[in-house]
C-alpha cells in the first residue's frame, strides 16, 4: 500500500536522489570511520558560525511519501501495536507493543540507562521491579565504548546482558543540542541563548578549548560538535546515527532531529522543523536499506506552535515510520505541555495513526504521566526515579518522601518506605536504616532507593492501566 499525504502545503521532491539508492556522495557514511567513533572534522573544516541558521537559508524540498518503497508501508511481522482497550472517557488506552525481544505493556514507563547502565541498580534488579523497555543514549555510547565495540560484542542486548527485554535508542541529537543550549531548565533560564564551547579534554589538553563560538554547528548535512570526553570534533549525520543504532541492534531506533530551545524566533523555528523533517526522512531511508527487525519512530516537532505541530504531524505520519515520538520543545512547564497534548493528540486518532504506538520523549514524572496518558500517550521515558534516588528522595503513594527531612525517619523502626510495596528494598529494610545509610553517604542507599523508585514507577503504570480498564480514566 502506498500512502499519499493529504497536506498540499508541502513541496515534495519526487525525484530526490536518494531514490534507487542513488545517494549523494556527500551523504554517504564511511562505516569504518563511524565505527571508530564517528566522523571527525576534516582539516579544512570552517570555523563555527555565530548564527545557527542563516536568514538567507532556502530550504530544500521534502521527500514525498510516494518516493518511499511500497513494502515499507506494509505491516511489520516483528513489531506491532496491539490495542486492548480504548477508554470511553478520554483518549487513554491500554495496549501492548510487540518487539523481537519481548512485549511492552502500555501505558508504560521507560527507564533510562544513559551509558547502557541504569544508575543505582543492575538489569536483573530492574527486571524484578517490572521494567520492560529501557532507553539507552546513542550519544554517550558513540563516544564510549563506540559502536564497533558493541557490534563486536554481538549487539547491545548481549553487551549489557539483557537478552530478553526490549531496548530503545535515540539518535544522540538531544545531547548534542544540549551542548548548545544547556538543559531544558538552562535553555529556559537563558531564553534560548547559545552556550559558548568550553570543553577541555580529560587529558588536560587545553588545545581543545574554544571560546569564540557556540558548542555546535548545524549544516544541512548534519551537526558538528565536540566530545565532552576528549574534546574531539565530531560530525553527526542522519545516516551515521542510523548506522550506529544498527550496530546496537536496539528494538526501536530514533532518527536525527534538531532540538531548538523554547525561546526561539518563529522563522528559525520554521527552518528547524523543516530541517528535522529532511533529516528524519534521510534517517528513514537509511534504515530501510537494512531494517534488521528494528522499528523506527519519527519525532514530531513544532514547539508549542499549533500550525507547525500540525504540519509536522501531517508530514511525518505520511511516511512509513513504525511509531510516533513527541519531541522538540514541549512547553515551559507541565501546564503548557498538557495544553499542547490536548489539541495535538486527537490528530493521532485519525486513520492509520491510531494503529501505531506514541512515545513522549524525556518526560515521565508522576504528574505529567497522569496528565498525559488521558491524551493517548503510550510510553514515557525519564531518568526521574533514579535521579531522585541519588538525592535521597523516595516515591510513595502518599507523595515524595525526603529521607533526610528532620529526624522523624531516623527512628521509623520496622516501617517500610511505602506500605504495601513489594519491592526488595521495602521487603528487607525500614526507613530508619535507609536514613542511616543516606546520612552516612553509603553507596548502598542509592542502590536500595533506585530499586524502590523503579519498582514504584512500574507499579504506578500497572495501577493506571487497571484504572483505564475499570473506566476510571
Amino acid at each position: 500500500m502506498c500512502v499519499s499525504s493529504s497536506n498540499n502545503n508541502y513541496n515534495y521532491n519526487y525525484n530526490y536522489n536518494y531514490k534507487n539508492n542513488n545517494t549523494p556522495k556527500e551523504y554517504k557514511s564511511d562505516f569504518k570511520k563511524i565505527t571508530k567513533g564517528l566522523k571527525l572534522f576534516s582539516s579544512n573544516a570552517s570555523s563555527v558560525n555565530k548564527q545557527e541558521v542563516s536568514s538567507e537559508y532556502s530550504p530544500p524540498s521534502l521527500d514525498s511519501p510516494s518516493s518511499f518503497p511500497e513494502w515499507a508501508y506494509e505491516a511489520r511481522d516483528f513489531f506491532r501495536y496491539e490495542l486492548i482497550y480504548q477508554s470511553e472517557k478520554s483518549l487513554a488506552r491500554v495496549g501492548r507493543i510487540h518487539t523481537p525481544h519481548g512485549i511492552i505493556d502500555t501505558p508504560g514507563f521507560v527507564a533510562v540507562a544513559t551509558n547502557g547502565a541504569l544508575k543505582g541498580l543492575d538489569f536483573r534488579q530492574a527486571d524484578e521491579a517490572g521494567q520492560q523497555l529501557v532507553f539507552c543514549n546513542s550519544y554517550h555510547l558513540m563516544l564510549q565504548p563506540g559502536p564497533e565495540v558493541i557490534q563486536e560484542a554481538g549487539g547491545l542486548h548481549k553487551y549489557i546482558n539483557r537478552p530478553n527485554k526490549p531496548l530503545i535508542t535515540d539518535s544522540g541529537g538531544f545531547q548534542v543540542f544540549s551542548l548548545a543550549y544547556g538543559s531544558v531548565k538552562e535553555s529556559l533560564d537563558s531564553e534560548g541563548e547559545l552556550k559558548r564551547a568550553n570543553i577541555k579534554s580529560r587529558r588536560g589538553d587545553k588545545s581543545f578549548m574554544t571560546k569564540d563560538g557556540p558548542a555546535v554547528k548545524v549544516t544541512e548535512d548534519g551537526v558538528y560538535f565536540r566530545s565532552y570526553r576528549d574534546g574531539r570534533k565530531i560530525f553527526l549525520t542522519p545516516e551515521s546515527t542510523v548506522e550506529a543504532q544498527k550496530s546496537y541492534g536496539s528494538d526501536i531506533i530514533i532518527p536525527l532531529d534538531q532540538l531548538p530551545p523554547y525561546h526561539i524566533d518563529r522563522q528559525k523555528l520554521v527552518e528547524s522543523v523543516d530541517r528535522s523533517h529532511r533529516w528524519e526522512a534521510r534517517s528513514l531511508r537509511k534504515h530501510l536499506e537494512d531494517v534488521k527487525q528494528q522499528a523506527m519512530y519519527c519525532v514530531v516537532h513544532g514547539g508549542v506552535d499549533v500550525e507547525l505541530r500540525t504540519e509536522s504531524v501531517n508530514y511525518l505520519t505520511s511516511l512509513p515510520f513504525d511509531g510516533y515520538a513527541i519531541g522538540g520543545s514541549l512547553g515551559k512547564n507541565s501546564e503548557e505541555l498538557l495544553e499542547l497534548l490536548d489539541w495535538m493528540m486527537p490528530m493521532f486518532e485519525q486513520g492509520h495513526r491510531k494503529d501505531k504506538p506514541r512515545h513522549l520523549l524525556g518526560i515521565a514524572d508522576e504528574a505529567s504521566i497522569q496528565g498525559a496518558l488521558v491524551h493517548g500517550i503510550d510510553t514515557f521515558d525519564s531518568c526521574y526515579p533514579t535521579r531522585l534516588s541519588r538525592h535521597g528522595t523516595l516515591l510513595t503513594k502518599e507523595g515524595k518522601m525526603h529521607i533526610a527531612s528532620g529526624k522523624r525517619h531516623s527512628k521509623a523502626y520496622g516501617l517500610p518506605i511505602d506500605e504495601g510495596c513489594t519491592c526488595s528494598t521495602c521487603s528487607h529494610y525500614d526507613r530508619a536504616y535507609l536514613w542511616h545509610l543516606f546520612k552516612a553517604r553509603e553507596p548502598l542507599f542509592i542502590q536500595l532507593a533506585a530499586v524502590h523508585n523503579v519498582h514504584y514507577m512500574n507499579d504506578l503504570m500497572a495501577r493506571l492501566r487497571q484504572d483505564i480498564l475499570d473506566g476510571k480514566l
